[in-house]
């Protein structure tokens, strides 16, 4: 990966303590704006503790790395050095996802310990994160890892809670104050405990690999989290094609080599909520992409048939699962900027990925799609991909497919961590797109392996098939804790629209809650450089002033700026794609009136194109407004959302 440094990394600071490890057991690192402050308290356990603008944010949290066979990290310990950094460089992402360039800056301090391991800090100026580092040449059985966040007051938490490890990771945000998660309870990550008086704080994890994921639980400290991880697997119930459950487990969360690095524990610290919607740490965090050549990586739009049911219409054919469906979902995609479709489940008979559909003539599509410059994403099941990949994978490129859907996984134990990374690779080295549904959330192998393009782990639109969870309170809290770790595929889109008191969940002709321009304004607000258009061609075909917009919308943007936000309740988003700037605004189920100063246009004038809630969208969410005006940096842009309403706009340079 090219990166353009703003300075050399600087050399190290200092190594304090070389001789004498008794001369010191407190340590404290600053952030480069000097905002927070970490401490750090070694002896005979070893605890940190966390400031913002001296306010304490995590109080002092023992945290340690239980071996089996070489002891316990953190506890007793001896230091040998103290070594420090600070790094401020600019990285330039593979798949810019936020923005075309990243500015990294950091200060880190590493402390290493007798016993061949050490303890990283580093310190951002949007958070903190830490991490182990082993030097000891023998494999390592993990027993556990002890990491605590232990906050100062009984603070709010949205807990995302989960009932099994065996989990989609979909999960609806339960407010509750940290003394009501008790040891019992869990929730996976990201997380977000809300400081009153003080900032939001996002508990996750980056650089995530061959080690289990970090689940939230309760502690018996009172307003402690700590770290919750899904033991190694030994035995497995094969229910179907698709879940696979552990049913027996060791006594160990991970077998590892011993030298190596463990995943950072991430704690972002945003002042501002929209800061958690711009926060990159978790890219940054992560390991630097494994790509040679991304040059064949292309983010884009999809056009996806299993949300739809297929239900065209209008049409001389029976659609269905068929060649003649999927040919009109290729036109559609071809006619509009749509660089994909999917063939969803029903293409292959299911637990044989060689045993096609008999009703699709999958060289015709292929043909046809490459004749339309349309790519084709084939969904499979993790299971039996795995069970046939040395076969499934060569004759998957010599067909031309462009990517891979792979579904179902439900685990973030270290086998099936190294599972995602596994198909990564190998995907890589066939040119594929991956989009991960049924996973857990992101955690640094969008970085690391760029062609994995988006991933689930969210509950997106498709819950409105079977309930009333994909609401709009739902889409205004996913920006803030979700999509801080990363792309996630809500797979917005819909043109059947619906407010509170008429929505009906119905699978085969689903609908969406919330407004016409509420779905459109996802396209900016959501991050997923793979975006869908989950309903069918028909009815987008009959709303071509909303295509004017969908076909136009990129998925992945040089600069974002938030532009107001408030948790749960509305964001405002300005993204910039080259010369265009997109503007994306959202609401829960309350109606608001939003100002908007556009001060970041510069000295140039542009056409405004918007789609807005039109004004009996409270009773008929599918009513929308669009208009054209011309806009300056001296415009107040007045947005007026209705229940569960939505704003998206297109500005586009004025040519004199």
């Amino acid at each position: 990966m090219k990166k353009i440094l703003y300075c050399i990394f600087a050399a190290f600071t200092g190594i304090l303590l070389m001789s004498n490890p008794l001369l010191a057991d407190h340590y404290e690192l600053l952030s480069p704006d000097g905002m927070i402050r970490v401490e750090v308290e070694t002896g005979d356990i070893l605890e940190y503790a966390v400031f913002y603008d001296d306010m304490q944010i995590i109080v002092p949290s023992e945290i340690s790395l239980h071996t089996e066979k070489h002891g316990v990290f953190g506890i007793k310990t001896r230091v040998k050095s103290v070594k420090r950094r600070s790094v401020d460089q600019i990285q330039i992402p593979v798949v810019k996802q936020k923005s075309a360039e990243v500015r990294e800056q950091f200060n880190e301090m590493k402390i290493l310990f007798k016993g061949n391991y050490s303890l990283c800090f580093r310190a951002y100026n949007e958070g903190v994160a830490y991490r182990w580092e082993s030097s000891i040449k023998d494999g390592l059985i993990i027993v556990s890892e002890e990491a605590n966040f232990s906050f100062a007051k009984n603070y709010m938490s949205w807990f995302p809670e989960e009932e099994s490890m065996f989990s989609h990771q979909e999960r609806e945000y339960l407010q509750l104050p940290l003394e009501e998660i008790t040891y019992e309870r869990f929730a996976s990550t990201p997380m977000l405990v809300d400081i009153a008086g003080g900032p939001k704080v996002v508990i996750s994890e980056a650089d995530l690999q061959d080690y289990p994921g970090m689940f939230m639980q309760g502690a018996n400290t009172a307003w402690t989290l700590k770290g919750k991880y899904p033991r190694v697997v030994l035995e497995e119930d094969k229910r179907n094609d698709r879940d696979v459950a552990p049913v027996k487990r060791a006594d160990y969360i991970a077998l590892v080599t011993g030298a190596r690095t463990f995943p950072w524990r991430v704690i972002a610290i945003a002042p501002e909520d929209g800061d958690l919607i711009t926060n990159q740490m978790i890219f940054l965090l992560s390991e630097p992409s494994k790509i040679e050549d991304p040059s064949w990586i292309r983010p884009g739009k999809v056009a996806w048939d299993w949300w739809n049911y297929n239900n065209i219409y209008n049409v001389d054919f029976e659609a269905g699962i068929n060649t003649e469906t999927y040919k009109y979902y290729i036109d559609f995609a071809s006619a509009n900027n749509i660089e994909y479709i999917i063939l969803d489940e029903g293409w292959y008979e299911l637990g044989d990925l060689t045993a096609i559909n008999p009703d699709i003539d999958m060289q015709e599509l292929l043909d046809y799609g490459k004749e339309k410059n349309v790519g084709l994403i084939l969904w499979v099941v993790w299971k039996t991909l795995d069970d046939q990949l040395e076969d499934v994978m060569p004759v998957f490129e010599e067909w031309g497919i462009a990517g891979l859907k792979v579904d179902f996984m439900q685990r973030d134990d270290q086998w099936m961590v190294n599972y995602y990374w596994r198909i990564a690779e190998e995907a890589a080295r066939r040119k594929f797109l991956v989009d991960f549904h049924g996973s857990y959330k992101p955690a640094g192998l969008h970085r690391t392996w760029p062609n994995v393009i988006t991933r689930e782990g969210v509950r997106g639109m498709e819950w409105g098939k079977w309930g009333d969870k994909a609401s709009p309170e739902m889409a205004v809290t996913l920006p803030f804790i979700r999509m801080f770790a990363g792309p996630m595929d809500y797979t917005p889109g819909a043109m059947l629209n619906a407010t509170k008191e008429d929505f009906e969940a119905v699978f085969a002709t689903p609908m969406s809650q919330g407004t016409r321009a509420h779905q459109l304004a996802m396209y900016v607000v959501f991050e997923s450089p793979l975006q869908m258009l989950a309903d069918n061609p028909t009815h987008y075909l009959n709303e071509p002033e909303c295509m004017q917009f969908l076909s136009k919308v990129p998925s992945v943007w040089d600069e974002t700026i938030v532009l107001d936000a408030k948790l749960g309740e509305y964001v405002v988003i300005a993204r910039r794609n080259g010369h265009e700037w997109y503007i994306g605004a959202m609401t829960n189920w309350d109606t608001r009136e939003i100002k908007i100063g556009l001060s970041f246009l510069g000295d140039t004038r542009y056409e405004a194109t918007i789609w807005k809630d039109g004004p009996n969208a409270h009773r008929n969410a599918q009513d929308f407004i669009r208009e054209n005006f011309i806009i300056d940096k001296n415009t107040k842009l007045e947005i007026k959302l209705a229940p569960g309403g939505g704003f998206a706009g297109i500005f586009t340079v004025v040519k004199f």
